[in-house]
């Protein structure tokens, strides 16, 4: 009986989790495989480990080719600076959503979300003028900018969501105790919003990391990000997959290491206000 029950769990379970698991890590194997194999190997027959690993497609990415450094550094500006720009703002915009009560507050909601409905691409040429208006183009700020449109409204709907779960109580003790709305909103609602920050956090950091039609349109050769850098890889006579894949390997490392360092804040903070009890 117990190895009928353990072969109906595999089954059911483990199996398909296992596939699951297989069909989604496959396309990174594929892409770290690919970029340690020699030139010889990357347009013969297909192979599923390298004969001879060789590490010159990375060696080349940062020497010879694109200025792959300083589209990373480019990338880690821009989307550092959207997180800090973004969070502050849909911080300050969820708390007074979520605590005030004022007339248009649903309708205020409701546009917010609403701008997800449209394409991104809506926004280029209107932000082109606006940014050319500022002199601000081809620089970091043009980015920030760009990026806050969309990062902004779905990041105020996450944090009011977070918001509303947490008593009102908490703040009218503080109250009572001598502390103003700001005392209380930064001793009190913000330690306690640590995992719903570091979540919103991260899914503004990954958008703003991985977004290329932005980029594209509001840089040059000397601010351009790493979708960008790694576009100008595939050319018209062909793709030079070595460092397209080594390109792609080196860019999904920095957020690897965020997810390491943040994994545990960032469940608590997609699970909050899950269960209700």
């Amino acid at each position: 009986m117990k190895r009928e029950s353990f072969l109906k769990q595999f089954v059911t379970l483990y199996l398909p989790l296992v596939l699951l698991l297989v069909f989604i890590l496959f396309p990174f194997y594929w892409i770290f495989i690919t970029s340690i194999k020699p030139e010889t190997e990357l347009y013969g027959a297909i192979t599923y480990w390298p004969r001879a690993i060789t590490w010159e497609s990375y060696k080349n990415l940062f020497t010879t080719t694109v200025n792959f450094i300083s589209a990373m550094k480019n990338s880690l500006i821009a989307a550092s600076l959207t997180t800090v720009v973004s969070l502050t703002a849909s911080t300050l915009a969820a708390y007074a959503f979520s605590r005030y009560r004022f007339k248009g507050r649903r309708i205020l909601m409701a546009m917010f979300l609403s701008n997800n409905m449209f394409p991104t691409v809506l926004l280029l040429i209107p932000l082109y003028s606006i940014m050319r208006n500022l002199k601000i183009l081809y620089t970091p700020w043009a980015l920030v900018l760009a990026y806050t449109t969309f990062t902004l409204p779905f990041s105020v709907w996450l944090l009011n969501g977070f918001m509303n779960d947490l008593p009102m109580t908490l703040e009218e003790a503080a109250l009572v105790d001598g502390c103003n709305r700001r005392t209380a909103f930064l001793k009190i609602i913000m330690p306690l919003l640590g995992p719903s920050l570091v979540a919103t956090g991260v899914y503004i950091f990954m958008t703003s990391w991985n977004e290329y039609t932005f980029a594209v349109m509001f840089t040059n050769n000397a601010s351009r990000t790493i979708p960008v850098a790694l576009k100008s890889l595939i050319g018209q006579l062909g793709v030079d997959w070595g460092l397209l894949t080594a390109g792609g390997i080196i860019t999904i490392i920095p957020v690897c290491i965020m997810f390491f360092f943040a994994q545990k804040r960032l469940v608590e903070g997609l699970t909050a206000g899950a269960v209700k009890g």
